[in-house]
């Protein structure tokens, strides 16, 4: 008897041993379904306010050039994404003030109206928890952040009032200086935050919103972390020592963001993910459809739509050379070895520019996964880079909003 039981045991263990090992790609796939997906900036909000786009639709990039949707998201495996609520700089008075706020107010109630329809298919979260509540009910999750403090104006009331829209993030500055601080593509105006900016910081951290540095210039940056009482979040940036982009972070701004707590979510636009190689026909037609359309600042509905037509003419007459993801990867590794696995999530920059070679819409975030697999990553720490680690600092940010008895 104990003959056959030691022979059955030995089938076992030779069964085991035939069996044949996952592949990278079997590995990837179930670890993308299993985890939490997080994208922490998408420009798709632009899209709703044309009044024709559908995110329950399934859209083909090549010809509209979105990059969102829910059905694509869905294939892509994608779980949640925070939808920016964008304006761009512009005079900086009552009126200018004004009309920014109207924007970003627009836009927000939009996305509201947008997914009110769509309940069954996706809904708006507000916390962590609602997210994984969202994921277990099998929908697509939407957080709102707002991009430009300029919204804010001179007004810190307005911060309480677009958190109460839903709005969990604000980046304080665009491409241009604003009256919060210093953006990392415009001249020194404050040296870095100014005196009403950094009654915004203390507001936000009361609040209980994230206050997102990305396109903030080097002096902003060291302002805002050192008066900061919470974690810092950079929602679509890259690694400067990767990439020598004065929109992307240096190796001591990561030791900081590890040391406060935060987090750095790689974006992919591919200018700030690899040195775009010189096309000066190209840079030359950019320059004339910015000059024509103002910088992009003041649009009507119906200028907007040019521009973007006129821009993506340009994409097609002198196609870029796009980065791979194996390239923004590089930046994770890079961003893992200075400021930790804890402290590193992923921003796309989609709709506003993101998009790489193999990733260039949310059908094929998977692609970002496999390469994690391959360089060694474990579902641990596959897990974080998606979406713990920013779901542990919007706790973190929010808990300050709790004890402060608001």
């Amino acid at each position: 008897m104990k003959k056959i039981v030691l022979l059955a045991g030995c089938g076992i263990l030779l069964w085991g041993c035939n069996s044949v090992p996952k592949t990278p790609e079997e590995i990837a796939k179930e670890i993308h379904e299993k985890v939490l997906t997080v994208d922490t900036h998408t420009d798709t909000p632009w899209a709703l306010l044309r009044g024709d786009f559908d995110l329950n639709e399934r859209h083909d990039f090549k010809k509209d050039h979105s990059r969102v949707d829910f059905p694509r998201m869905k294939e892509g495996g994608m779980d949640a994404i925070f939808m920016a609520a964008f304006v761009g700089q512009s005079n900086r008075n009552e009126e200018g003030n004004n009309k920014a706020k109207e924007t970003i107010t627009t836009i927000i109630d939009s996305i509201h109206s947008h997914l009110a329809s769509r309940y069954n298919i996706a809904g708006i979260a507000l916390t962590p928890e609602d997210a994984y509540r969202l994921e277990k009910e099998g929908k697509r999750i939407v957080f709102i952040g707002i991009e430009n403090g300029y919204a804010i104006g001179n007004n810190l009331a307005n911060i309480q009032e677009f958190y109460t829209k839903g709005a969990r993030y604000i980046t304080l500055c665009h491409t241009k200086n604003n009256d919060i601080c210093d953006s990392s593509t415009d001249t020194i105006e404050h040296g870095g935050l100014s005196s009403f900016g950094e009654e915004v910081v203390k507001e936000m951290n009361r609040i209980g919103m994230m206050i997102d540095i990305s396109h903030m210039s080097d002096s902003s940056f060291y302002d805002v972390i050192n008066l900061t009482k919470a974690p810092l979040i950079a929602s679509h940036s890259c690694a400067k020592a990767i990439c020598d982009n004065p929109r992307n972070l240096s190796d001591d701004m990561l030791k900081k963001l590890e040391q406060n707590g935060g987090v750095v979510q790689m974006c992919i636009l591919s200018d700030y993910v690899k040195m775009p190689e010189n096309y000066a026909q190209r840079d030359s037609a950019y320059d004339a459809i910015r000059i024509k359309y103002r910088n992009f600042e003041n649009l009507t509905p119906e200028e907007d739509k040019a521009a973007e037509n006129e821009w993506h003419s340009v994409d097609s007459l002198f196609p870029r050379q796009l980065a791979a993801v194996s390239d923004m990867v590089n930046h994770i590794d890079h961003m893992v070895k200075i400021a930790g696995i804890d402290h590193v999530g992923i921003g796309t920059d989609f709709d506003g520019g993101g998009g790489l070679a193999d990733c260039q819409d949310v059908s094929q975030m998977g692609n970002i996964t496999l390469e994690l697999v391959r360089r060694g990553y474990s579902e641990k720490d596959i897990r974080k880079i998606w979406g713990g680690n920013i779901m542990r600092v919007m706790r973190k940010v929010q808990e300050k909003n709790l004890l402060s008895g608001l």
